[in-house]
This record gives structure tokens, C-alpha cells and sequence, in this order.
């Protein structure tokens, strides 16, 4: 098991029982699904992050300021301000805190006395200052927030990101799109990193949270809540430590085999645990200990946000498989040489191809400049989308291929722009028309001068739903990590 859990949860110090697990989604439901916000704090210096960050949520928003210096630049963003919170009309959902350390008490003691959903505290400077001062003040706001059963999220966090509704923590993120994807994250800065390169690469958040020192609502309690929200099908974390380790393993084993999950697990090295001291006041975990629980409950496993992206990528665009045998098509012999390798390095395959294959290829491919093992060596035989595709449906079709690659450089787009521009329908009808596993692995080019031609190559790609990645070590070890998953699945389902 993780670290020796406390006698109760970290919500409220109580057993979680039905009542109290009931109590909590439903705090976290106007936390993550708000109709008013109240921002305490928010400044010109900071150029109004948090008011600005919500200029397209869809609920109502409210300012708390008492500076007479901040409240006409407030008022001039459209922002009606309070002198308190207490002085809002109406319920409010969601409180965004960010204001000065001593004052953090008081605002806690408001958000209780007004009734507010839950409340994230921005505000940082507590336990993981290692002051005295700083360990005072956050028992002091643990010990206000577990008497009253509030849903505290923080300190020293961003709190939720819920790009549907425009309900954001940074004025970078994407709004008014929603997909599949949760993810939690003890880290502000890593949710943010995330999010932006989720967007990038085509993958939509549901809902996200950065939840800072944890001194109430650790990682299983919004847990708890994600693994039954209808619009989340996978999730993904970076976790630094869990307080109730118990729980935590429970709800992971029973989730397993249902919504995929991928954790990122900050503090694997002692440096790297010394460091999540000093962050959010975390305790890391042996990683011998977090590998046997993901191993038990079918985790997926990242190691930064890289590999995060690559997975969730996978699991949302790439069809489900579980076998090992990889049929690639490739632009050139050496790097057709090279990429077979990084397969074989992965654990994966690259197999002979069955006779009929053979005799199918051997009917229209140029063997001078070309070869049509496996890999495909398509350099020269590339002379139309019709060709390509014939390429890639005899692998698809062939019983001794379980997912088929495409490696090409986006080059060959200014070589033939009218090739190119067939040949992505194309591969869009072959991606949604096979059962099998299918992605491309396109370079990045070597001249600057040709970087925009592969960038627009590569999102042209992905707002078709072809999985992208620009190295053959990062798909192979993406397919590697996804093909064992839907394994576990498998062998999980037949008991």
C-alpha cells in the first residue's frame, strides 16, 4: 500500500461513508459545473488574471476587493465588486481565492458563513514554506474548513478548469470545446502545460483541477468524483502524494477495465521527492510501491507531459488492440531500418507479411528504389493517394498485422502539394474504416524554412483524428503502453 493513511479521509477527517461520498460530489458539482463565481482578490498588477481568465464563463461573476485603488479597473472589466462576500446577492457556486496569506482565514470564514460550494485558494505560502508562520496558518485554515465540511481546494493551486462553460484559470487556456479527457493535477503549472498541449494535439478536457498542498480534497476525492462523470472517459493525473492511500487503491481497482486511467507521478527520484517537499508540502511515496498499485489496477504510466499527451492521444484517436505485430509503411530504405528497430526496442513486432500479401503488393509496387517487406519502403513507389492507400489496406488486411504505421516527412507535401492534398481524405476514410490501430509518425524538418509547411501538415492531420507523433521512439512506446492496457482489459473481461 501508499504511505500509512490517516484514521479518516482527508474530507472532513470522517470515514467516507455513503452519506459523507453523496455530500462531496455534490459540493464538487458546483464547483466544476458553477452558475456564479466569486473571484476575492484579483488585482491590476496581475492584470486582472483570474476576472479576465472568466470573460467567457457562462454564469454569473463576482468581484471581492476592498482597495478603492483595484475596484475601477474591476468595474471597467464589467464586474460588479463586493466590499465581502457576505454581501453578494444570491448563492454563489465557486469562490477563486487570491489574496494576501494572513488575510486567507478570514475569506475562508466567509466562504463557510455564505454557504459557497467549494473554494479554491490560490494563495500560497503555507506548509511547503517550512515556516513557522506558514505551517500555522495552514493548520489554521485545515482545522476551519474540516469543522464545517468545506470543500477547500488548495492553497497554492489553480483550482478547476472547465473549458465548456469558459470557467478557466489561465487567459491561455482553450474555452467553449469539451471532450472526453479529466485531469488532475497537483500542480498548477503542469495542468496548464497539459491542457494547452492537449489542444494542441486535437484532445478536449471535460474537466480539470489543479488542487496545490491538498489540506482537504486530496487527488481520491476528485477521484471519486471524475470516475463517475458522464463526460469523462479517461482521465489522466500528475500526483506528488495521496493522503489516504487505502481509498485511493480502492476506487483505481474499481474503476479497472472502465475508464482509462494515466498517472504521472511526480517525485520518482529522491531529488525529485525533496522537490515535491517544497512544492505543494508532499510526502512522496516509494515508486516501487505506486508501480505494484498501477500494475494491479491497469494504470497507465507517464513520466512527464509528453508522454501524458502521446497517451491520452492514443486512447481517444487511435482504435483499440491488443496485439504486438506492427505493419508500417515508410518513405525511405534507412529510415524504413531505423524505425523497425525502435518497434523491436519497444517489445513491438514487425513481421513477414502472408503470401497473399505479397502477391498483392507485387502487383503494383515499384521494387526498383522501393521494397514491399515489412516495413513498406514506399519512397519511390509514392505516386498517388490511390497507391498509398492500396499499401495500407493490405496491411490492415493481412491476418499476420495487428496495427499499421505511416512514417513520411512533410517534405514531400512541397514536392506534390496535389498529391497531398488527396492523399489526407484518403487517410481519414482508411483511419475510420479499419479495425485496427492506425497512426503516422511525421518528422520535424531539418531547415527552419520548412517548419510551417510541417506543422500545417501535422494539424491538418489531427483535425482529421489521425493520431501524430514526430518521432518513431515516441509512437512505438505510445503503442507499447496502450497495446499492454487494452490487455489488461481483455484479461480482466474474461475473468
Amino acid at each position: 500500500m501508499l504511505a500509512a493513511p490517516p484514521p479518516a479521509s482527508s474530507y472532513g477527517r470522517r470515514p467516507l461513508g455513503e452519506r459523507m461520498i453523496a455530500d462531496l460530489k455534490a459540493k464538487l458539482q458546483r464547483a466544476f459545473n458553477p452558475r456564479s463565481v466569486a473571484v476575492v482578490g484579483d488585482k491590476k498588477q496581475s492584470d486582472y488574471m483570474w476576472l479576465n481568465s472568466l470573460a467567457h464563463f457562462q454564469g454569473k461573476v463576482y468581484s471581492v476587493q476592498i482597495d478603492p485603488k483595484e475596484i475601477p479597473g474591476i468595474e471597467a472589466l464589467g464586474v460588479p465588486n463586493y466590499k465581502s462576500l457576505l454581501d453578494i446577492p444570491g448563492p454563489i457556486d465557486y469562490a477563486l481565492v487570491s489574496v494576501p496569506r494572513p488575510v486567507a482565514p478570514r475569506v475562508l470564514q466567509d466562504c463557510i458563513a455564505k454557504g459557497v460550494g467549494a473554494a479554491a485558494f490560490f494563495t500560497s505560502g503555507f506548509a511547503e514554506t517550512k515556516t513557522e508562520d506558514g505551517l500555522l496558518l495552514q493548520a489554521s485554515l485545515t482545522k476551519m474548513a474540516q469543522a464545517a465540511d468545506f470543500a477547500l481546494i488548495g492553497p497554492n493551486c489553480m483550482g478547476p478548469y472547465v473549458p465548456g462553460i469558459g470557467l478557466r484559470n489561465n487567459t491561455d487556456e482553450a474555452w467553449g470545446v469539451s471532450g472526453p479527457v479529466a485531469f488532475i493535477s497537483q500542480s498548477g503549472g503542469n495542468l496548464v502545460n497539459f491542457s494547452q498541449a492537449a489542444a494542441a494535439s486535437g484532445i478536449h478536457i471535460s474537466k480539470a483541477v489543479s488542487y496545490g498542498n491538498a489540506i482537504v480534497l486530496d487527488s481520491t476525492d476528485f477521484l471519486e468524483y471524475i470516475v463517475d462523470d458522464p463526460d469523462t472517459q479517461l482521465i489522466g493525473a500528475y500526483i506528488e502524494g495521496v493522503k489516504d492511500g487505502r481509498r485511493f487503491f480502492r476506487l483505481l481497482r474499481e474503476n479497472a477495465g472502465k475508464k482509462p486511467v494515466i498517472i504521472w507521478k511526480g517525485g520518482q527520484t529522491p531529488d525529485g521527492a525533496r522537490a515535491t517537499s517544497s512544492h505543494t508540502a508532499s510526502l512522496a511515496e516509494s515508486m516501487a510501491v505506486w508501480e505494484a498499485l498501477m500494475k494491479q489496477c491497469g494504470v497507465l504510466r507517464a513520466n512527464d507531459v509528453d508522454e501524458m499527451v502521446d497517451t491520452v492521444k492514443a486512447l481517444v484517436m487511435v482504435k483499440p488492440g491488443v496485439g504486438d505485430r506492427v505493419g508500417m509503411v515508410s518513405m525511405a530504405g534507412g529510415s524504413s531500418v531505423t524505425i523497425t528497430d525502435t518497434f523491436g526496442r519497444a517489445g513491438l513486432r514487425v513481421p513477414e507479411l502472408s503470401a497473399d500479401s505479397y502477391r498483392k503488393l507485387g502487383s503494383f509496387f515499384n521494387i526498383i528504389g522501393g521494397s514491399y517487406r515489412n516495413p513498406l519502403d514506399a519512397g519511390q513507389t509514392f505516386r498517388s493517394a490511390d497507391l498509398l492507400v492500396q499499401m495500407l489496406e493490405t496491411l490492415r488486411d493481412d491476418p499476420q498485422i495487428d496495427s499499421v504505421v505511416l512514417e513520411m516527412a512533410a517534405r514531400r507535401g512541397d514536392r506534390d502539394p496535389k498529391l497531398m492534398e488527396g492523399l489526407l481524405p484518403a487517410l481519414q476514410r482508411f483511419k475510420e474504416g479499419t479495425t485496427k490501430p492506425f497512426l503516422m509518425v511525421v518528422s520535424p524538418p531539418q531547415r527552419v524554412e520548412h517548419y510551417e509547411r510541417y506543422a500545417q501538415l501535422r494539424d491538418e492531420l489531427t483535425a482529421r483524428g489521425i493520431a501524430v507523433y514526430s518521432t518513431s521512439q515516441r509512437a512505438a512506446a505510445t503503442l507499447r503502453r496502450v497495446v499492454d492496457y487494452y490487455r489488461f482489459r481483455q484479461e480482466l473481461q474474461a475473468g
